[in-house]
């Protein structure tokens, strides 16, 4: 599974607010998105089951009491961030290490690089009234890949300063990401490959052409990572989340995940529930483990179909502005003239068919860029592509953070769960599955087949669940369209973790929407973690107004 660059409505504004702030998981290959899948939970240990498949289990607890004892006494050394010139307001950096590999908790050690704003303390609506703090609320923006370091520079926005005035807000690249001890499949310079075609339905050649990249990928992940990246799953980024926890001195852990970061939340939920102070789960992901990750992805591959309908038709309702069509299908046939134009002249010489669909893909992410997008597009056609080079190029000043972001999400993804090893399965699963949903289904199998050639032990995903009385209530938020976490998965997860909450935002599709413009969302999320309300069962809030055209407004 994929998902955009920062994930969540916490991303979404904080990339607005600080456009000029660096940020990492940025975009595949071929297109603006990084996966979002989650992965699955068991001991990283020694035990092979058949078929090279690792054993469920929890034998590595010592280790991470071990590491979590350690983490504790050692604290975290926060200090001055070296690019804080670049950064608005008050943020702290430090690191918290953990081991590679928890059966050897005296083996080999990495850091994980942390960031802090400590919690301000001040009533945003009265400055006179001092807000008791509560503790650290430890984020992750999902991925995997995705770094949460400038989470803390969220306490700037309106929206956040309640939650800030109460929380050190706390962010951290997981292992592989950024600066924590990052993991990496090729060369950066090169990673991005544009301009490329994005055919609904590949020949047999190019299908041959892209196994041998796939295989090529996973070859260069064994041989630039070794044999550290079989440590490198979602079991040790909740073994990671327990020992940073520790280290800030948390005797239980308040955190909030989006898109992926749902997904070893759950995990952590799972094996450390008496660890659990409060959690938000935003844009849920399905954690059954029979989905985990191959049929996940499958799921969200033919949600996006919808999404890409739900996007097609608010342009033809714009029509008197974009003239791209009175109809979702004409706006399709616009579309379609621009892909076969790109594929004959590449705007800007970067810009081809995977580059133009990498673009509307992010905008089925978020609705914030259907005005941009759709702008865009109807420049092109008119013969202007300047909004389009700049909207769908390749953004090669950040190719090493996309690479890494990128070499994480294989490494976790493939790690997690077994895939299916022969191309055959893939082959017939997602040409039946393309026939009724080609916008993303074939670029969604591109991005994740170094998973059928992987050489590194599989693991069995653990199945997630909680009994009454185990874990304390937590918040589940989802928009009922969300395509990269399709609202099933919100509801496994809710059924999965007992006295969880489903908060459902209603006709909406934007993925992640806590802190977001919803302002029904935002006070469930500000009564849980400022007061620990929740709503005696399921709720629902009215999705948020769609956005407005903007002409000449690129995003």
């Amino acid at each position: 599974m994929r998902a955009a660059a920062l994930h969540s409505a916490a991303g979404a504004l904080l990339l607005t607010a600080l456009a000029a702030v660096p940020a990492s998981g940025l975009p595949h290959a071929d297109a603006p998105g990084v996966p979002i899948a989650p992965a699955g939970l068991v001991a990283a240990g020694r035990t092979l089951a058949p078929g090279g498949t690792l054993t469920a289990g929890r034998a590595l607890a010592p280790g991470v009491a071990l590491a979590a004892a350690r983490a504790a006494a050692e604290g975290v050394a926060f200090g001055k961030c070296s690019d804080a010139q670049d950064l608005p307001g008050a943020m702290q950096c430090g690191t918290v290490t953990v081991p590679l590999d928890y059966a050897h908790p005296d083996g080999r050690q990495i850091k994980l690089s942390v960031s802090r704003a400590p919690a301000t303390g001040r009533d945003p609506h009265n400055s006179k009234r001092r807000v008791p703090r509560q503790g650290a609320l430890v984020y992750n923006p999902g991925g995997p890949g995705g770094s949460g370091r400038y989470f803390p520079l969220i306490g700037l926005l309106p929206e956040w300063k309640r939650i800030a005035a109460a929380y050190d807000l706390v962010g951290y690249d997981p292992r592989g990401v950024g600066r924590s001890a990052p993991v990496s499949c090729q060369d950066p310079k090169r990673f991005f490959k544009g301009p490329s075609p994005a055919p609904d339905h590949p020949s047999p050649s190019y299908k041959k052409e892209r196994i041998a990249q796939a295989k090529a990928y996973a070859r260069g992940c064994a041989t630039r990572t070794g044999s550290a990246l079989r440590h490198y799953n979602s079991l040790n980024n909740a073994r990671d989340l327990d020992v940073l926890r520790a280290a800030l001195g948390e005797e239980r852990l308040t955190f909030m995940g989006a898109s992926y970061g749902t997904y070893f939340g759950a995990l952590y939920a799972t094996l450390f529930p008496s660890h659990v102070r409060r959690m938000v789960f935003d844009a849920a992901v399905d954690p059954d483990p029979a989905q985990i990750w191959y049929r996940n992805n499958l799921g969200q591959s033919a949600a996006f179909e919808s999404r890409w309908t739900d996007l097609r038709e608010w342009i033809a309702a714009h029509d008197d502005v974009y003239g791209l069509g009175g109809t979702a299908d004409e706006v399709l046939n616009s579309y379609e003239r621009a892909r076969a134009r790109l594929a004959e002249k590449p705007a800007g010489g970067t810009v081809g068919p995977a580059q133009l669909q990498g673009a509307f893909l992010q905008a089925a992410y978020y609705d914030d860029y259907w005005p941009g997008r759709a702008q865009a597009l109807s420049e092109y056609l008119k013969g202007d592509p300047k909004q389009l080079i700049a909207q769908a190029s390749p953004a090669r000043s950040a190719a090493a953070e996309a690479e890494n972001a990128n070499a994480v999400y294989t490494a976790v993804e493939c790690n997690d769960a077994p895939w299916p090893t022969d191309w055959r399965v893939w082959d017939r699963d997602n040409t039946r599955l393309a026939r009724v949903a080609p916008f993303e289904t074939w670029d969604n199998v591109w991005a994740n087949l170094p998973c059928a050639y992987w050489p590194a032990p599989r693991q069995r995903p653990l199945d997630v669940r909680t009994g009454p009385g185990e874990l304390p209530p937590t918040l589940i938020l989802a928009a009922e369209r969300d395509a990269a976490a399709p609202y099933a998965g919100a509801l496994e997860m809710h059924r999965r973790l007992s006295g969880s909450v489903l908060v459902t935002e209603r006709d909406a599709g934007t993925h992640g929407i806590a802190g977001g413009p919803n302002r029904c969302v935002n006070a469930h999320l500000d009564a849980y973690l400022l007061e620990g309300r929740l709503p005696a069962r399921r709720a629902a809030c009215a999705g948020r107004a769609e956005p407005k055209p903007k002409p000449g407004a690129g995003h």
